[in-house]
């Protein structure tokens, strides 16, 4: 277990955005794997099985301990692939401790509401994971780029300083569910827009993908640099050390798929967790259950 972890911790290290003060995007390559030999690539992905397994034991423990819970926010451009790394990290996960929550355009009911409201209510519980494919960042991203949809939120008075508000209010939310036994994990999947563009053609040339495709998806792209911009932005202003950003190189989605696993199996195991210990009376409990089974004829 110690080998796994201290594999793990080493590989996510370039990748962990604590201060984003001084960040920019293209101080991460999105092709980063693309110089792994093939004889690295075998031994990242059978490292990755075994980050797979541990985040199955680790979960056991979390979900006995009840006492933690974690959050996993995981943000890209169309097609970077969130849906398949949480597939695949996850899929070893109990269901029963497991709940993923897809954020697309607000309802009625949520745009009755402050716009924190509708991924709140999916905070996950003590001893549970949760999972937002998208999130409330998305109230600086889409909303950023697409002002007209703060028109929808019906606000009472829009401040010029709106954007550093927001992220104040998520720094301190995430410090809030850090201190309350909450951890966050938050990921982006980088993409580049050349990789983007194939993954696009791969959709409507596959005919058991068409279904994948939306008209929207090329509507998006064409705001590609304002989306990075704004992404920068995000990662600068809301990068701390209890919530800090992980920028994920996604051109090869097998590498991100491992550092988002290596990411997971870090942030359980430094929450030291281990099985309920029962106390004196218990065992006695415990041991007399044991006397009236054995003893059944």
């Amino acid at each position: 277990m110690k080998k796994v972890v201290r594999t793990a911790r080493k590989a996510i290290k370039l990748f962990c955005i604590k201060d984003g003060s001084d960040f920019h995007l293209k101080d991460i390559d999105p092709s980063y794997a693309k110089i792994f030999t093939a004889k690295q690539k075998k031994a990242t992905k059978e490292m990755m099985a075994k980050m797979i397994l541990m985040i199955e034991k680790l979960q056991g423990r979390l979900y006995a301990a009840n006492k933690f819970g974690i959050l996993l926010v995981f943000q890209g451009m169309d097609t970077a692939g969130k849906d398949g790394a949480i597939k695949h990290v996850v899929s070893g996960v109990n269901p029963q401790g497991c709940q993923v929550f897809s954020f697309k355009a607000p309802s009625t009911e949520e745009l009755d509401h402050d716009y924190l409201w509708r991924c709140n209510k999916h905070t996950p519980n003590r001893g549970q994971i949760g999972i937002f494919n998208r999130s409330y960042y998305e109230e600086t991203l889409a909303v950023r780029v697409h002002p007209e949809f703060l028109d929808a939120q019906r606000l009472p008075k829009v401040k010029k300083n709106i954007w550093r508000n927001r992220f104040e209010d998520f720094r301190s939310h995430e410090r809030y569910l850090n201190r309350n036994g909450i951890v966050v994990c938050k990921f982006f999947l980088h993409i580049s827009k050349n990789e983007q563009k194939e993954r696009l053609l791969t959709r409507l040339d596959t005919p058991e993908k068409n279904w994948k495709f939306s008209e929207r998806d090329l509507v998006e792209r064409g705001f590609w640099k304002k989306y990075q911009a704004a992404y920068e932005d995000v990662i600068r202003n809301t990068s701390t050390e209890d919530a800090p950003w992980f920028v994920i190189p996604a051109n090869k989605r097998w590498f991100a798929r491992y550092i988002v696993s290596c990411v997971i199996v870090d942030a359980l195991a430094k929450m030291e967790l281990a099985y309920p210990v029962m106390k004196p009376a218990r065992k006695k409990q415990l041991a007399a259950a044991r006397k009236t089974l054995l003893s059944e004829k």
